[in-house]
């Protein structure tokens, strides 16, 4: 559970995470140990109503600025970091990203 993620100058709206080879290692394992780290990104629909709620002026601002297209990090490709989004501004919102893993 999180709120969802403001836009910065020079980036589209994202989440890190973080990947582990287990729940315990993810919660004894030192920094920097983690199996994987990438990022999910959110459609732009899904960021056009969020930010037209109260406390993301910034965001506003900045998401008009940037694209997929010129974001310093998904500008090669983002597909695969696209969640699918449900839900909407006043109940919330689920994301879901299917990952995969190569060992």
């Amino acid at each position: 559970t999180t709120i969802f993620p403001g836009c910065y100058a020079g980036r589209m709206p994202h989440i890190h995470f973080e990947v582990y080879a287990s729940l315990a290692a993810a919660t004894t394992t030192p920094a920097g140990d983690q199996v994987r780290t990438s990022q999910l990104a959110f459609p732009n629909a899904v960021c056009d109503a969020v930010y037209a709620t109260s406390g993301y002026s910034a965001s506003i601002r900045n998401f008009a600025a940037i694209s997929f297209a010129s974001d310093n990090v998904f500008s090669d490709g983002y597909s695969t970091q696209l969640a699918t989004v449900t839900g909407d501004t006043t109940s919330g919102y689920t994301a879901n990203l299917q990952v995969g893993i190569a060992a």
